[in-house]
């Protein structure tokens, strides 16, 4: 988007592309300049570290789980055809050979002890329950008759040879990874974590104390930090100034990351210079976004690099940061960003939006007093948007409990709608 000039006037910008649009464009250049997937290259780790990770291929068991036949019971293990005909008023009585653990075979007219889990003896195709014997010394009264392979978990029962378990860029959980070492997998193949380059700017940031004009650094701060959350590899650099020569030296040096992150600079002022940078640099594909807070933000590409360049104004950076760095990151590891956890809750003071944007308005949450009697269907708690709403407003967020996102056709949300309350902070 060579002459991105001609898309934007000093009074603002004439063009607002679509947020679903803008993430469209972004992720088709992405793919483009990285046709592999994961981008990001493949890493061993062990199944032990790879809570959160993304398989780079798919897996299959590489063994049975149980691979032995397994007592599922507390119990003797036994023939079952020995327990035929046998009651509570007729037991049939068997001699105890021994445990499972003594290794004792299980010949006719004989039991062994088992307890759940133990390995079923040889001889043995049954379990009958602790409850329902009689023990007399080395003698055995069964009180209940068993079929064959009752109580008894078979070989392959959890899992069979060879069955396949994960799709590639499947994202590990806590459970896979039992799953995965119980099917015989120490160590496991995943895409390598994204690598982010984030770029603080602005001549008026400082780290300590501000003078008069001055505002500490907080947008680098968060966005390496969120990105880390994401599952990144972030590097935080240091303030750079608003030069033109300053942002391009500093946009290349972090080209060897899979992800530039800019700060501030973004919008159409005099001193907003990033746009025209990435554009020397490679290519503009969207200035402007229909979003708010955060509508000036900046999408390119530099040598098959997508770099971000996002608002100044601290609300519509942590906006932008969940909209577009938050799915490239997954784009990259060959995967799409999970949906952000919500909560439903009813609507107390109406909500308003201008059609063709959407709206990130921050609520806080209460648990409502008046809930239907029978419990209902309505929701347990209400959701209040903050006082406080402009997008250099940092407090609006960090002591909101989500947001409620207005869509692009809607104009606002009215009082006593149900809607949906987005934990974004809650989902890497």
């Amino acid at each position: 988007m060579k002459g991105a000039d001609s898309e934007r006037t000093e009074a603002g910008f004439k063009i607002r592309t679509p947020v679903d649009e803008a993430r469209r464009v972004l992720q088709e250049a992405i793919e483009e300049g990285h046709p592999e997937s994961p981008a990001t290259g493949v890493e061993t780790v062990d199944v032990a570290r790879a809570d959160g990770r993304a398989l780079a291929a798919p897996v299959e068991s590489v063994r049975n789980v149980p691979h032995y036949r397994r007592a599922a019971m507390d119990g003797y293990a036994v023939r079952a055809e020995d327990t035929f005909g046998a009651s509570d008023r007729s037991p049939e009585r068997l001699r105890v050979a021994g445990s499972a653990e003594a290794d004792a075979d299980v010949a006719p007219g004989t039991a062994a002890r088992v307890h759940t889990g133990s390995a079923l003896p040889d001889g043995a195709d049954a379990v009958v329950m602790i409850e329902h014997v009689e023990e007399r010394g080395d003698a055995l009264e069964v009180e209940d008759a068993v079929a064959e392979g009752e109580n008894v978990a078979p070989i392959g029962e959890d899992i069979e040879e060879s069955q396949h378990l994960y799709e590639a860029g499947h994202r590990l959980r806590p459970s896979d990874l039992g799953l995965l070492r119980s099917a015989g997998y120490g160590r496991v193949e995943v895409a390598a974590k994204p690598t982010v380059g984030v770029i603080p700017t602005g001549e008026e940031l400082v780290e300590g104390d501000p003078g008069p004009g001055e505002v500490i650094e907080t947008n680098g701060l968060t966005v390496s930090r969120l990105a880390e959350r994401w599952g990144a590899r972030a590097t935080y650099r240091d303030v750079v100034t608003d030069d033109p020569e300053s942002l391009r030296v500093a946009i290349q040096r972090d080209l060897t990351k899979d992800v530039v992150v800019t700060t501030g600079g973004s919008s159409v002022g005099e001193r907003d210079l990033l746009p025209e940078v990435i554009d020397d640099l490679g290519e503009v594909l969207v200035h402007g976004v229909g979003l708010k807070p955060g509508h000036p933000v900046c999408l390119g590409i530099v040598e098959d690099t997508p770099v971000l360049a996002l608002p100044g104004y601290p609300v519509a950076c942590i906006v932008n940061a969940v909209q577009f760095l938050r799915p490239t990151l997954r784009w990259l590891e060959g995967t799409e960003p999970d949906p952000h956890p919500t909560t439903r809750a009813v609507l107390d003071r109406k909500i308003p939006s201008e059609p063709g944007t959407r709206t990130f308005a921050r609520v806080q949450l209460e648990q409502r007093d008046e809930r239907d009697a029978d419990g209902g269907d309505e929701p347990a708690y209400r959701a209040t948007p903050t006082r406080a709403s402009g997008s250099g407003v940092l407090s609006s967020v960090a002591l909101a409990d989500g947001w409620v996102v207005v869509d692009d056709d809607r104009e606002g949300i009215p009082e006593g709608e149900t809607v949906a309350v987005r934990n974004w902070e809650l989902n890497p």
